[in-house]
C-alpha cells in the first residue's frame, strides 16, 4: 500500500516508486480524500492486441471543437462516446452510440473487477505525443457524489498524473498495454489528472473510461 509522508503542507514524498509497479494490486491503494487500484496487465498483450486494432478501426471518432476567447479550438485528441446516455462537458454534449460487442466484452470484464456496473464509455485517442488531456476532473453532477471510473488503455505508454487541488502533490502511472486503473472515493472532488504531451515519439493510445450516468 502507498504511504504518503508530509513535512509541510507544500512538500510532497512517496514512500514507494511510482514506477515500479510490475505486479498487479489486489487492493485499494487509500490516499488523501480518496483511493485507486493499478492492475498493469489487466488484459493479456494478445487481447489488447484484438481490442486496440478493433477499436481504431470501428469507433465512430470526432475531434471536438471548443470556444475559448472567441476562438475555436479543435481538442489535441479524437473522441467518441458509447452507452446509455448523453454526456455534457467542456460545453459539448456527446449523444450516446449504442455498445459493440468489443466494447460490451471489455465493460463486462471491467465490471466483474470492480464489482460495478457502468452505463457509459468516453474514449480517447492519443494519434502521438502531441496528443493529451489537460488537468480536469470528472466531478459532473451527473456522474453522483463519488463517482467510481475505471480507466483502461491499449497502444503505446503514456504518462497519466494526478494532483491534489489543495496540497499539490502528485502521483504519476505509467499506462501501458492492457492497464486498468480505477479511480474512486471522493478523489474526484479533490485530485485532477491529466496525460501531458511527450517530446518522445510515441504511437498512437487509445483510453477507455467507464463511468455511470445518474
Amino acid at each position: 500500500m502507498a504511504k504518503l509522508l508530509y513535512n509541510r503542507k507544500d512538500v510532497y514524498m512517496k514512500s514507494y516508486d511510482p514506477f515500479n509497479m510490475s505486479k498487479p494490486q489486489s487492493e485499494f491503494v487509500k490516499i488523501r480524500n480518496g483511493a485507486y487500484l493499478f492492475v498493469p496487465d489487466f488484459f493479456d498483450k494478445a487481447k489488447s492486441d484484438y481490442y486496440f486494432n478493433d477499436l481504431i478501426k470501428n469507433s465512430e471518432w470526432r475531434q471536438e471543437e471548443i470556444l475559448i476567447f472567441g476562438k475555436t479550438v479543435k481538442f489535441p485528441r479524437l473522441t467518441a462516446w458509447y452507452g446509455e446516455r448523453p454526456y455534457a462537458y467542456s460545453g459539448i454534449t456527446h449523444e450516446a452510440r449504442k455498445w459493440t460487442d468489443t466494447l460490451l466484452e471489455i465493460k463486462n470484464e471491467v465490471e466483474i473487477r470492480t464489482q460495478s456496473i457502468f452505463n457509459s464509455v468516453l474514449l480517447n485517442l492519443y494519434r502521438n505525443g502531441n496528443d493529451s488531456i489537460s488537468w480536469h476532473a470528472d466531478n459532473e453532477k451527473i456522474l453522483g457524489d463519488k463517482p467510481m471510473i475505471a480507466s483502461v488503455s491499449f497502444g503505446a505508454t503514456r504518462r497519466f498524473q494526478l494532483r491534489h487541488n489543495a496540497t499539490k502533490e502528485k502521483i504519476q502511472f505509467e499506462l501501458g498495454h492492457g492497464s486498468l486503473l480505477i479511480m474512486k472515493g471522493e478523489l474526484q472532488a479533490y485530485w485532477q489528472h491529466q496525460v501531458p504531451k511527450t517530446k518522445k515519439e510515441v504511437e498512437a493510445r487509445i483510453n477507455l473510461t467507464f463511468r455511470t450516468i445518474t
